[in-house]
């Protein structure tokens, strides 16, 4: 088994990276809403952070997954906050 040159990972994260730009354009552009979009652009984003981790085991990537995660759960947490609709706002 041989493991891929960090060129090639660091390529593909860089593609993550871009498809998480346009996918959260083209998601925004769908619905017009910048938590759906930024939540497709995060999970792009953490493919990326995980491929650079993989060949780059430095505490600062480390860190920068990290941050991504804990965005993504938030943002998650966000989201689904704001699928239900409060009380008082309830017709009836």
């Amino acid at each position: 088994m041989t493991l891929l040159p960090e060129e090639v990972v660091r390529g593909a994260a860089q593609l993550c990276v871009a498809a998480g730009f346009t996918a959260g354009a083209l998601m925004f552009a769908r619905c017009r809403s910048g938590r759906m979009a930024l939540a497709v652009a995060l999970d792009f984003w953490l493919a990326a952070g995980l491929l650079t981790l993989s060949v780059a085991t430095t505490w600062t990537a480390i860190l920068a997954a990290a941050a991504i995660v804990g965005l993504r759960r938030m943002l998650k947490l966000a989201l689904a906050q704001g699928a239900h609709p409060a009380a008082g706002d309830r017709p009836g």
